[in-house]
């Protein structure tokens, strides 16, 4: 078993992992390892070939790969070593980091501080417990952007997608590049699940079908789809099966939400937050285990990966701290943030003195919310921060800038989120 030891190092080189990485070594971390367990650095971004990346933090519209490719070219400037088709297998509470690779075989890698940047998953058929026959030709989004955009292989012909998540609706785009027939994207809620310039560009300016309040019931097929059953909602969110309707198709595509990856935190005994799905992390992105730190999309899936690139940066700055032993006062007089009436999450959940200037906050909505008015309470249910919104949409995340004076006092601070709520969104 081959030993390592290094100040910093940074588990998955996706946006969070690569901006983390280059904060910790811009930062005074001498030796920063990256852990990838793909042939290439990256992460997900390789497959994204369509634009969008870098508007806020670049100001620029890239590919997902021509993002990815700007920290990559700064990773390669630096002194870090980068740990390529390497996986991460264990993770202890003391930092020690356990990891396979075929070149090095087993590695005992202990770093004096640790980055989460796992990035986040499908859910899969199993997950929402999709009825029906098991034939082939059902598959997530990612999976079908990876057979194209990598793999260069066409899932089907006869398209049908599940769920509007923005890989789903960026899929029925790009399927119907193709040439394929994308006959319909189906929505069990009332509301896209995705960013409405993704419904704008990728549906209605291809006329792709979009069923809102619909969800499919029942797949048929022997070797392969060959139809489903959609059923829509009433008033009540019930199914009413007197409505549905058959749809003929070859290949069933899956978008039904992403999940944090973090089988790693769960080993390390990090605190969990049921609302996001990721660690519970102070404002330096520090988790519930001093010295291990989260980064992007294993915190919360964000929409933007401007936001995962920028969360990154913080968390590979407040490491390198740690590990050179400048976070003093970590865990002192810790408040805790939590997300009250239409907030559905908030991240981060607790700060802990000393904290900086500002204090940056990513929170969702229950619902979709027009003249929307966002509060801070203290402790005492007095306002201690205010801000409106024409309108919010809970896949849509809201970003504030707190400063540090309103955090006078202890206890918990609660976000609370009141408008006009709205019932149908299209």
């Amino acid at each position: 078993m081959k030993k390592m030891e290094c100040d910093v190092a940074v588990i998955g080189s996706g946006p969070g992992g690569l901006a983390a990485a280059i904060a910790a070594s811009d930062h005074g971390a001498e030796k920063v390892l990256l852990i990838e367990r793909d042939e290439s650095l990256g992460g997900i971004l390789q497959q994204c070939i369509h634009n969008g990346f870098g508007l806020h933090l670049l100001h620029e519209d890239l590919t997902g790969p021509e993002y990815a490719e700007r920290f990559i070219a700064e990773v390669y400037k630096r002194p870090i070593e980068c740990l390529l088709q390497t996986m991460v297998i264990e993770l202890t509470s003391k930092r020690q980091i356990t990891a396979i690779s075929r070149k090095e075989g087993i590695l005992q890698i202990c770093p004096r501080a640790v980055v989460l940047a796992m990035g986040c998953r499908e859910r899969t058929r199993g997950a929402i417990s999709l009825p029906g026959s098991r034939p082939a030709g059902i598959m997530t989004a990612g999976t079908a952007q990876r057979f194209i955009n990598i793999e260069g292989y066409l899932p089907g012909k006869e398209i049908v997608i599940l769920g509007s998540g923005d890989i789903g609706m960026i899929m029925a785009r790009r399927l119907h590049l193709e040439g394929c027939h994308v006959k319909a994207v189906v929505e069990l809620n009332n509301c896209i699940g995705g960013l409405s310039r993704n419904l704008v560009q990728c549906l209605h300016d291809f006329d792709i079908p979009l069923y809102l309040n619909h969800t499919i019931t029942d797949i048929k097929g022997h070797k392969r789809v060959e139809e489903v059953a959609i059923t829509p909602l009433d008033k009540d969110g019930q199914l009413n099966r007197s409505k549905t309707f058959s749809m003929t198709c070859d290949t069933l595509l899956l978008s039904v939400g992403l999940i944090p990856e973090n089988e790693l935190s769960k080993q390390a005994d990090i605190l969990i937050d049921p609302h996001t799905g990721g660690p519970v992390v102070d404002q330096c992105y520090q988790t519930s285990i001093e010295g291990i730190f989260a980064a992007g999309n294993v915190v919360q899936v964000f929409d933007l990966v401007d936001h995962v690139s920028i969360c990154g940066a913080k968390a590979g700055e407040s490491a390198a701290r740690f590990a050179l032993g400048k976070m003093t006062g970590w865990g002192n007089k810790i408040r805790h943030i939590a997300p009250g009436n239409g907030i559905r999450c908030v991240i981060p959940q607790k700060l802990s003195d000393p904290h900086g200037e500002e204090i940056h906050f990513y929170l969702r909505s229950n619902e979709v919310t027009r003249k929307a008015t966002l509060q801070l309470l203290n402790n005492d249910r007095e306002p201690v921060f205010t801000e409106q919104f024409r309108i919010v949409r809970p896949p849509e995340m809201l970003h504030v800038a707190v400063g540090e004076r309103n955090f006078t006092s202890s206890g918990q601070y609660t976000f609370c989120l009141t408008g006009e709520n709205e019932v149908v969104v299209k």
